[in-house]
This record gives C-alpha cells, structure tokens and sequence, in this order.
C-alpha cells in the first residue's frame, strides 16, 4: 500500500512541478494538499508502520493481536482518503473524520505492537 501511495504521489508531484515550469492551468495547484496528504500519511507513515510491523521482536511464532493491525491498516487508508476526499470538496467535517481516522489508526498500531516493546536486558 506505501509503495501503491508513493506512486501517486509522486505523480502528482510531477504534475505540480511540471505546472511551476511549464503553465498549463492554475486549478492544478489544488492538488498540493492531496499531494502532501498522500506523501506523509500515505506513503511515509505506511511505510515506517509496515516496518515496525516486521522489525519488532516476535516472542512466540505468530504476532498477537493481528485484528488490532489489521484495523490500523483500515482506518489509516480509510483516514488518508476521507482528508484528501474532504480537502477536494472544500468540506471540513470530512476532513476532521479522516484525522480521526488517522489516529485512531495509529492508536490501534500501538496497541497491536504494544506488547512486542520490551526493555533491553540488564547486564
């Protein structure tokens, strides 16, 4: 999904730069928020939440609490679209919908990974 974000966001940056050079509609600067949006909580947080999800130790042979991770993955696409959606629209109760969102996707992360965070040994 974080490389599915980067694409698009990439795309679009693209679009906005090519605009700063060569003018081909002042409208597309509306895209900057949906860029940035997608960027930051889309590809970068994805990204080092996917990571967390591998990296962290796993003390028996499965991860617990897949349910929670799973709903973090939901709510933070589901977040990321909501802003974007309502970032278009000119619609400010949707976007504060997709903040919730958001974190409420990364509190669900923390309380998925919660329990694979453990103090390092005493020497």
């Amino acid at each position: 999904a974080a490389l599915a974000y980067l694409l698009v966001g990439f795309t679009l940056g693209g679009l906005l730069l090519w605009n700063k050079g060569i003018p081909l509609t002042p409208q597309i600067w509306r895209l900057l928020p949906v860029h940035i949006e997608l960027q930051m909580f889309g590809w970068i947080l994805q990204l080092a939440l996917g990571v967390a999800y591998w990296i962290l130790p796993r003390f028996q042979t499965q991860r617990r609490r897949e349910r929670w991770a799973w709903s973090a993955f939901i709510l933070l696409n589901s977040g990321c679209w909501l802003v974007v959606f309502g970032n278009w629209i000119d619609a400010p109760a949707v976007s504060l919908t997709g903040r919730v969102a958001e974190v409420s996707g990364m509190v669900a992360f923390v309380i998925h990974a919660w329990p694979r965070v453990k103090p390092p040994m005493a020497v």
